[in-house]
């Protein structure tokens, strides 16, 4: 059943939803990263109190403060550093600050990096979320929205795609998701009164539009728009294009990206919406339109006003021609729709590249040096997640 991993599908949830949920406490694990910290804010605008934790392996501790300065709705936020793997950390943690609900972003992330250090993978996606339901299980938590991936999907059969197209992870990246995901269905098969939604989102992009927030990795970008910006910026000589003879318009990977916002929203509707159905649902969040490489980086390049360069490279192995999702499944359970275009997402990661050409290493009112850095690897394969 679409949908179905141990809970409902299509029509058995989304009616009776409250229209204005409870104010509740909600850890959100990778909070300081790119789509973590935008959700912190999306819940504390709709009036919640929020438990974030991060190690910082991939993230600045400059996020922490600029969620706190995006504060509004009457929400509130706090912070506790640790990593999820110490499971006694965790415990105090919930000890100290006891919460309704779990977000779970916190994960590494990069598909090429995976298959360099598969373990470390496993470690730190499957170890740490395994540690994480079971200081749930001790603290009487039974509410998860679980950060997946569409990388789950592999190289589908036709596009767009559907909740229940067959799941075809080809890294260890994707398997722990997979590996996650089963895990959630089963703890929920176990336990009836758990309530899981897992959101597997294609290609995140975008900034908050005030600027404060954006995505800010360490050391090289493994995701398309943001390494577009440091080369518009000039902390990137160019763009490497992998491949333009793929079977598309322009002969360039298509892929579906989607407005952090709109992600950010969909993590809060989802975690209201947990409440009507209990077991383990799948909901892609998507925009369903695709965007080739080429027309991203003209879309860039009309944001910032000027060309940028950029040249074709050979393909890269794993790499698919297109994936979009279909992603009406999301706004039949759960009321959402995408809203933000690639223009859109374009104007706003450029927003925040150029008050913060450095990322949050400038500050939270933004500087005006930059470093150039030309190393030229990224890898924007199958979603672009960042927890």
């Amino acid at each position: 059943m679409r949908g179905e991993a141990g809970g409902p599908g299509r029509g058995e949830a989304g009616q009776g939803r409250p229209a204005h949920p409870r104010r509740e406490t909600v850890l959100v694990t990778g909070a300081a990263g790119f789509i973590g910290s935008h959700t912190a804010v999306e819940l504390m605008a709709a009036g919640h109190h929020v438990v974030g934790v991060d190690n910082f392996a991939n993230s600045s501790p400059g996020a922490v403060d600029r969620i706190r300065a995006l504060a509004a709705g009457g929400g509130s936020f706090e912070f506790v550093e640790l990593d999820l793997r110490d499971r006694a950390a965790l415990a105090a943690a919930l000890r100290h600050c006891p919460v309704d609900a779990v977000i779970h972003f916190a994960a590494k992330k990069a598909v090429g990096e995976s298959v360099e250090i598969p373990l470390d993978y496993y470690d730190t996606n499957v170890n740490a979320t395994l540690g994480l339901v079971e200081t749930m299980l001790g603290h009487g938590v039974n509410r998860l929205v679980f950060s997946s991936s569409c990388s789950i999907y592999g190289d589908a059969a036709s596009v767009p795609i559907r909740e229940d197209a067959p799941a075809r992870p080809t890294n260890p990246y994707a398997r722990t998701k997979w590996m996650c995901e089963q895990i959630l269905a089963d703890v929920c098969h176990r336990y009836p009164d758990w309530h899981v939604t897992s959101l597997r989102y294609f290609n995140p992009a975008g900034a908050h539009p005030s600027g404060l927030l954006g995505e800010d990795p360490r050391g090289v970008p493994n995701n398309v728009l943001p390494y577009i910006a440091q080369v518009a910026v000039g902390r990137r000589a160019e763009l490497s294009v992998f491949g333009d003879d793929y079977p598309t318009p322009d002969g360039t990977g298509i892929r579906d990206y989607i407005h952090v916002v709109d992600i950010a929203e969909g993590h809060r509707l989802a975690l209201d919406a947990l409440g009507e159905a209990p077991g383990h649902r799948v909901i892609n969040l998507g925009t369903g339109r695709g965007t080739s490489v080429r027309e991203l980086l003209d879309a860039f390049a009309a944001a910032c006003g000027r060309e940028l360069p950029a040249r074709v490279v050979a393909r890269r192995p794993g790499d698919v021609a297109e994936l979009v999702a279909d992603p009406s499944l999301a706004r039949e359970l759960l009321g959402w729709k995408a809203t933000h275009d690639v223009a859109e997402m374009c104007r706003d990661a450029w927003n925040f590249q150029r008050r913060n050409p450095n990322g949050y290493a400038d500050g939270p009112a933004g500087a005006t040096t930059s470093t150039n850095d030309n190393d030229n690897q990224r890898d924007d394969r199958g979603d672009g997640d960042d927890r």
